[in-house]
């Protein structure tokens, strides 16, 4: 054996035992390379091994393009899918949390990087997390290029990990959103939301503890899933949907990804000053999640709305006289879609206003 051998060797068994373990991550590798290589699209073969991954954006179409930029995580949900050891849909809520906030400004998606980080990795839960990932890109029609696993004993615990995500997508100058021409009497317009999506899971699992139930307990809100199954309904992803009625009718204003904050603080990031979106409460199609988190927490209304999507995942700002053609594109492809309100005069500091009250009055199934 050559000396610079023996050398590797010995280095990799003190790394091994410190907890880190170069041949698992390279087992992984192997594994979802076939996951990557679905994601292929105009631009980018999804090939992985190199230093970086590449985009062609002259092969993807644009004439006058603007690249669009967005990162997130899936927060605390990650927990669940660890306690519960179902790993293949988390990744589909990484990647939702941001292509939905790329075609909120009108952008396609086109190319996405994921981190994973744990305490020691397993070569199976890892390759489940990616295929997640990538089922939600070729979904979404945006190449993995790429990502980075990194091993880190004694910063998580045993079987511990995390996630974050990336996302680059384009969009020609020209149909950049939010539009300008925002005006009073335009009309707001919700597509439903799947589940609790990927945020407020810190109260998810605090109320989840007050009650007592376990993650196998059949959901008192779905008796048809276990709990964990249920909670851990991925996130639902907007962007065919929402690029086609973009395209397809001229209506769409704006957009708004209903995230953290609720209503309350992210319509207001696509309105222009003066205007406020008035919004009716009892049109919200009121999840039955929702309503027993409301009841077995004790959460009251102005909370669920500035926490959770309560059954809205992402808002539409429309032409009024285009507004039927948008809905009926919604609907063609596949969103169940609620026209809750319209945008009026702000009188005040107050950039979204509520009527009505919602519906969180629970009845166990």
């Amino acid at each position: 054996m050559e000396p610079s051998a023996i050398g590797a060797s010995v280095t990799e068994a003190r790394y091994a035992a410190a907890g880190v373990d170069i041949d698992a991550g390279n087992r992984m590798v192997e594994l979802i390379k076939p996951f990557l290589r679905k994601t292929a699209r105009a631009g980018a073969d999804a090939e992985i091994g190199g230093f970086g991954g590449l985009f062609d954006l002259k092969a993807a179409g644009f004439s006058d393009p603007l690249l669009v930029a967005a990162t997130d995580g899936v927060g605390t949900k990650v927990k669940i899918a660890i306690e519960t050891s179902r790993h293949d849909t988390i990744g589909i809520d990484l990647v939702a949390m941001s292509v939905n906030d790329l075609v909120v400004q009108g952008a396609e998606p086109l190319f996405f990087l994921d981190y994973f980080a744990c305490s020691k990795l397993d070569p199976q839960v890892g390759a489940k997390v990616v295929s997640g990932i990538a089922s939600a890109c070729h979904q979404t029609g945006c190449a993995l290029i790429g990502g980075e696993t990194a091993e880190m004993p004694g910063m998580y615990q045993h079987g511990d990990y995390d996630l974050a995500g990336f996302a680059v997508g384009a969009v020609d100058r020209a149909d950049l959103l939010p539009r300008r021409d925002i005006v009073s009497s335009d009309v707001v317009v919700g597509l439903a939301a799947s589940g609790v999506h990927a945020n407020g899971f810190s109260l998810v699992r605090h109320v989840v503890a007050e009650t007592g139930l376990a993650w196998n307990a059949a959901a008192p809100f779905d008796l048809s899933l276990s709990l964990g199954e249920a909670l851990l309904t991925p996130t639902r992803l907007y962007v065919r949907s929402c690029l086609a009625a973009i395209r397809a009718t001229k209506a769409v204003k704006a957009l708004a990804h209903i995230t953290g904050g609720g209503f309350t603080e992210n319509i207001p990031r696509v309105l222009p000053p003066g205007l406020c979106a008035l919004i009716d409460l009892d049109r919200v199609p009121v999840l039955p999640v929702f309503k027993w988190l409301a009841a077995a927490g004790n959460v009251a209304e102005p909370e669920m709305l500035r926490t959770f999507n309560c059954g809205i995942g992402m808002v539409a700002v429309l032409e009024a006289s285009q507004a039927a053609a948008a809905i009926e594109s919604f609907t063609a492809n596949g969103e169940h879609a609620v026209q809750l309100g319209e945008i009026v005069a702000s009188d005040s500091d107050a950039r979204v206003k509520f009527r009505g009250r919602l519906d969180l009055s629970w009845q166990k199934p």
